[in-house]
């Protein structure tokens, strides 16, 4: 598993790992049962800190897209169908008034939306 942290980005490291992880599931990249490395493993390969690793593997399991079990490891969850939480409508709520202020026409938001939506499917 590749996870490229930014060091100099005002993001903390454990929201960087949980969104590349994410980010890798939607896109297939990650796939449902897929083990992920151990705490210590990716806090050594990364040169991160294990409490940022388990603070972001908690935050993941937390939010259903891991599963954790002491004999098989931490694993990539079923893909939850029709399942979004209320943080995330509002975030992107947020998102998208950004765009309109921006300028953005409800047009060419909608078509970035699906451009967007389209690469982080594997179906298509």
């Amino acid at each position: 598993m590749l996870i490229a942290f930014d060091f100099q980005s005002d993001i903390p490291l454990y929201i960087q790992l949980r969104n590349q992880i994410v980010v890798g599931i939607a896109q297939g990249k990650l796939i449902p049962g897929e083990q992920l490395p151990t705490i210590r493993a990716l806090a050594e390969e990364s040169g991160v800190n294990m409490m940022t690793i388990s603070k972001a593997y908690q935050l993941l399991k937390r939010e259903g897209y891991i599963h954790t079990d002491r004999r098989s490891g931490t694993v990539v969850a079923p893909l939850q169908k029709n399942v979004v939480d209320q943080s995330t409508v509002d975030q992107l709520r947020l998102i998208l008034s950004e765009l309109r202020v921006g300028g953005l026409s409800e047009d060419d938001a909608l078509a970035l939306c699906g451009e967007l939506y389209r690469e982080g499917r594997h179906d298509v």
